[in-house]
This record gives structure tokens, sequence and C-alpha cells, in this order.
């Protein structure tokens, strides 16, 4: 067991998720003309109108909560809030469900969507819905080795066997088995080449799947494995190597953003350059998921 008392345990900024940035803004009339409140993970504050994001008080969490505009209409999505775990004590709220739109009465999209939190951030607003993770600059800077990942959860899964896909185009469609919410850290040793490609070796990994309701755990550690964790009986799919098109993005030294290309493990006493980590309630491909599975996190940090 990992000796993880209070004094051994590192906090994530505002990984306690007690303020929240509530932005109020406005979508377009085709649409239906609505407000609506868009909430990220900050210094506590209010941002009224359609302005872009950028991480505020420096804050490393990003979330799939976003102000969209594409072809000059404005739409937003949410599915992360703030939610009170009791006497004012605040969590982070993570669900998956059914994004509506109707346009003018004439088109009428659903549109499955998980909520996510993760350490980076999107770039607001975002324009189209093609290739998603380029929106998205994913992991910071981390030079340290934790020993695991803590962090309390509570997870809310509907007893149903099916999932749903819907991408707002075409019907919706049952898929069997339910859908699980996750949790997974890649610490990557990463650097450029001459041509502004970005490249990382994988120094240390880890990852949980929540696929069946719970009350709340505390202070739950998730060992982080360095090295090869292919080779650790933990090791599943949703831990391999992200490449090709579900390869991430961030910004090479001429500030564009350029896929993280995997190339391997490194070795198990590596120092790493960067963190990537996501916590989400849902784990499968994109406009796929079990509506209402919703997780809940709190108080994240690492043991030394």
């Amino acid at each position: 067991m990992l000796n993880c008392d209070a004094q051994s345990i590192e906090k994530i900024k505002y990984g306690d998720f007690s303020s929240w940035v509530t932005r109020h803004l406005h979508e377009s009339a085709v649409i239906g003309g609505n407000d609506k409140t868009v909430y990220e993970i900050g210094p506590t504050q209010t941002i009224e109108g359609n302005k872009p994001y950028s991480n505020t008080g420096g804050s490393p969490w990003g979330t799939s909560n976003v102000y969209a505009k594409v072809s000059g209409v404005v739409k937003t999505s949410n599915a992360v809030y703030p939610h009170d775990r009791g006497g004012g004590n605040k969590c982070a709220k993570m669900c998956a469900k059914i994004e509506t739109v109707k346009v003018l009465g004439l088109i009428n999209m659903d549109v499955m969507v998980a909520g996510s939190i993760f350490l980076g951030h999107m770039f607001e607003p975002i324009t189209s819905t093609k290739n998603p993770y380029s929106k998205m600059e994913m992991g910071v800077p981390f030079t340290k080795r934790p020993k695991a990942l803590v962090f309390d959860y509570k997870v809310d899964m509907p007893e149903v066997d099916y999932r749903i896909k819907s991408s707002g185009f075409g019907s919706k469609k049952k898929i069997p088995g339910h859908d699980d919410a996750v949790v997974f850290l890649f610490l990557q040793r990463r650097w450029e080449d001459k041509d502004g490609n970005i490249h990382a070796k994988r120094v240390g990994t880890a990852g949980k799947l929540f696929s069946s309701s719970s009350n709340w755990v505390n202070g739950y550690k998730l060992p982080i494995i360095y090295g090869d964790a292919s080779t650790d009986k933990s090791f599943a799919p949703y831990l391999r190597f992200r490449n090709d098109d579900r390869a991430y993005y961030a910004r090479n030294s001429k500030g564009k953003m350029t896929k993280i290309i995997e190339e391997g493990w490194d070795d198990p006493d590596a120092v790493p350059t960067h963190l990537v980590m996501m916590f989400s309630s849902g784990n499968g491909e994109a406009y796929v998921g079990t509506e209402g599975l919703t997780l809940y996190v709190d108080n994240v940090g690492f043991a030394y």
C-alpha cells in the first residue's frame, strides 16, 4: 500500500473544484436564440456574452464545455457542472447526455456528448466538427514522478445494457453494451524535431474504467506504471499509444498545433516533460455513449 497521508499528497491546482467560472452565452436565433450557462474550472467569476474562453487564474483544466460558432451560427454545449457534495463542498460532475438542436423547426438533430475534464485547454470558438482533437491542447508541462494519482469519485450508471449512437446525422441507434466512465494519465517525455514535429515517449501510464454505480470513494489511489506498461495485467486498449486519427495535439515552438507522435515506451527511470490526464463520462467513440452515465470527481492530486 502507498503511504498517502496528507503530507505526501500534492493537490493539482483547482483540483478541489471549489471554484468555477460561470459563462452566460446567447445562441443564434436560427436555433432558438436561447440563453445558456456554460461552466469552466478556475477562479470564481462570471463572464457575460459570447466571448472565447481561455484558461484563467493559472488553471490547468480544460473541459468539453464549448462555445462554437460554425458558419456564423452560435451553439454551446455543457456536460460538465459544479456539484454540491454537501455543506457547500463542490466537486466536478460529468454527464453523458443528448444535445438537441432545432433549426427553425426544419432540422432536429440529437447529438450524444460525454462530459470530460482534462489538463490542457480548448481553443474557442470551435468553428467545425472535423478533427476535434486539433481544437484542444492536451497536456501540461510536468517533470515529477509521482507514485499514484489520488482522487475521490462517485458513479451513477444507468441500469441498461446498450449505448446510443447519435451524431446528429441520421437516426439514433442502439448498440449493445453500456459505456464506461474513465480516467487515464500519461506521463510523456516530448521533444521537437527540426521540422516542428512533436515526438514523445511514454514514461508513465495509469488508467481506470468505472463500469458500475458506486457511492463516494474517497482518497482512491491509482498506481502509475513506469516504463513498458503493456506487460502489466492492468493494461487495457484505451491506454495504448495515441497516434493517427486518435493523436492528441500540442503547440510546437512556432505556435502551430501539431500532432503528438508517441513513438514507444521510455526507460522506467526517465524524467517526463508533460502530463496528459482526462476524466470522462464516456470511453467509446465520438457520438456514442450511455445516456445518464455520470461521473463525479473531487480532490485530485498525486501521492509521492
